[in-house]
């Protein structure tokens, strides 16, 4: 027991410090925001100009690239603001900063102009990097001493991550679709401010935790003790130049991406050894990093060299999990719009209008009786807090009326491209107490089978696509293929996701020492942003690759290199075992 932590439990929600209930449902917010602004993001841009409800009409290599730098640039800063939380600021300070300059990024976004677009993508990436990586370092705190009750604290909170993606992708996609993008992008602002003033109501729940670092004497020797370690392995100068050459080469291949595809911004668009679009910097940047990894690990004690050269392969895996699982944010929404038939008519309107009341009515019941849970327990502490929450969710309650109301009026219904967006977070919210099970029994696999059933889930979710539009001729541009493929597709991708998402932190805290976390938190995190970006940047080419040759071609790619990778996984079985001693 920590008696420090005791005062947490003393009027608990739902079996859990009422603290953690304020967390859920600010991330919620947070993830409301995120996915409901990426729900709407590239099928606005690309949209025709002329309409109703016009877009941009960009073409979509321009709206890939932005979306993939966007995504890139949310995946580093975390590292950033994780340390200023650390050492300068506070996490709740840092929570607080980092939802303001969001809600800012969303209302400049909503502003509907190129200038505010770019403003707002550049609020949204820095308020993630405040805000991202501290929410669970308050929960951490918060537990300390609390082992039993941490595995379930996590679960509540992950469910508050689903459910705000659930609910965000829903209304943000509905409202830009049906009524104004700029009021789908407004939407996401809207909730994330009031998702900001609920957290900074409610922060005498917290008590000292997530306060301004203060530098102690004790505090010092600790510092002095992890510099010693440290010591071990310094960067020496190679190592800090293999870093330049690396931060340089990826930053032009990065910057280049949107500057020369969106505003025909030539600077850094280099066409190095025949080599054109600057790639030859992202195989630089690449190589470095490699030889980066490969001289400095070796320098390490035998086991703990050899845990890290496992957890460097699972990163390796994970840059292509992403790659191809991002296709969510990027490609699929375009061949949703394009390629897929969502007219129904009659009974099948009928049915899908039944289907869509309970995959709305029902969750937000759910999350509505913890938020009344929380009311109980909290009222009489964070009064305004949870006046502010309550407001939020009449408004979500109102918006659902109004969703529902609509589509029942009309006797067929065309289903939003955004709608199937939500699958994903569903499925989750469904599956993941299963996998949960799996993962806590005597047949919990090892990672290499984990990793394979991930890439090979992922892999066949994009054989249902790629058979589904085997038919599509090539240099088509619009098709009515059936909506079971994307339900389908969806439907695996989760599958995988649950296999292969969950595994990478879990080793970083098993094969890893505390010392030299930071710098594989580093690692696993670049291989993520990378394969955000990567999946953007071969997901732009939709467009090109279904004219050369087909959309099943461009389905194929995602189908044959996961499976592949995922086989390279299963073979790797024995080698990976031995390179992690002994971790399950």
């Amino acid at each position: 027991m920590n008696q420090s932590t005791d005062k947490f439990f003393e009027n608990p929600v739902l079996g859990h410090p009422a603290g953690l209930f304020v967390l859920f449902f600010t991330e919620m917010w947070e993830r409301f925001s995120y996915y409901g602004m990426r729900a709407i993001l590239v099928i606005f841009l690309t949209g025709a100009v002329l309409g109703d409800n016009p877009g941009w009409g960009w073409d979509t290599p321009a709206a890939l690239s932005l979306l993939g730098t966007y995504a890139l640039f949310v995946y580093l800063t975390p590292l950033l603001g994780g340390w200023l939380a650390d050492n300068k600021i506070g996490y709740r300070m840092a929570v607080v900063i980092g939802a303001l300059l969001m809600t800012l990024g969303h209302a400049a976004m909503a502003v509907e102009t190129p200038m505010f677009l770019y403003i707002g993508i550049t609020l949204l990436i820095l308020g993630n990097g405040f805000f991202k990586p501290n929410m669970t370092s308050i929960i951490s705190k918060m537990y300390e001493g609390r082992d039993d009750k941490k595995d379930g604290a996590y679960n509540i909170f992950y469910m508050g991550v689903n459910a705000g993606a659930f609910i965000g992708i829903m209304l943000c996609g509905y409202v830009g679709e049906r009524v104004g993008w700029s009021y789908g992008f407004g939407l996401a602002g809207i909730f994330m401010l009031l998702g900001m003033l609920q957290f900074y109501y409610a922060q005498p729940l917290f008590g000292e935790i997530g306060d301004k670092p203060v530098t102690d004497e004790s505090k010092e020797i600790t510092k002095e003790e992890q510099a010693e370690n440290e010591k071990r392995n310094p960067f020496s100068v190679l190592d800090i130049t293999l870093i330049g050459i690396f931060t340089v080469s990826a930053l032009i291949w990065i910057f280049n991406d949107p500057l020369s595809k969106i505003g025909d911004i030539q600077v850094l668009n280099f066409t190095v050894a025949g080599i054109p679009d600057s790639l030859f910097f992202a195989l630089i940047a690449a190589i470095t990093f490699i030889v980066l990894l490969v001289i400095r690990i070796p320098r390490y004690e035998r086991i703990e060299r050899d845990r890290m050269i496992a957890f460097a392969i699972f990163c390796i895996f994970t840059v292509f999990f992403w790659a191809a699982f991002e296709q969510a944010a990027g490609s699929l929404p375009l061949y949703t719009r394009d390629f897929t038939n969502r007219m129904l008519e009659g009974t099948a309107a009928n049915i899908f209008k039944l289907v869509d009341l309970a995959v709305t009515v029902i969750p937000l019941g759910i999350i509505t009786y913890v938020l009344i849970s929380l009311f109980k327990k909290t009222i009489s502490r964070i009064g305004l807090s949870n006046i502010i929450l309550g407001f939020s969710f009449v408004i979500v309650w109102g918006i659902v009326i109004f969703k529902l109301y609509n589509e029942f009026q009309t006797d067929n219904t065309e289903v939003p491209v955004t709608w199937f967006a939500i699958l994903n977070s569903l499925f989750i919210i469904i599956f993941a107490p299963l996998f949960t099970k799996w993962w806590d029994s005597r047949y919990n696999p090892p990672a290499s089978v984990k990793y394979f059933l991930g890439l090979a889930l992922l892999g066949l979710g994009f054989a249902f696509l790629a058979f589904g539009a085997r038919n599509v001729p090539a240099g088509a541009e619009s098709a009515s293929l059936s909506m079971a493929w994307l339900v389908l597709a969806y439907l695996f991708h989760t599958l995988g996701e649950l296999c292969l998402s969950p595994m990478g932190l879990s080793y970083l805290s098993k094969l890893i020492p505390t010392r030299m976390i930071a710098f594989m938190f580093g690692v696993y995190y670049l291989a993520i942003a990378i394969g955000n970006k990567l999946a953007h940047y071969v997901g732009g080419d939709i467009e090109k690759i279904t004219a050369e040759y087909s959309l099943s071609t461009f389905f194929l790619i995602f189908t044959i290199v996961p499976i592949a990778l995922g086989l390279v996984s299963l073979l790797l079985h024995p080698v990976l075992k031995r390179l992690m001693h002994g971790v399950k």
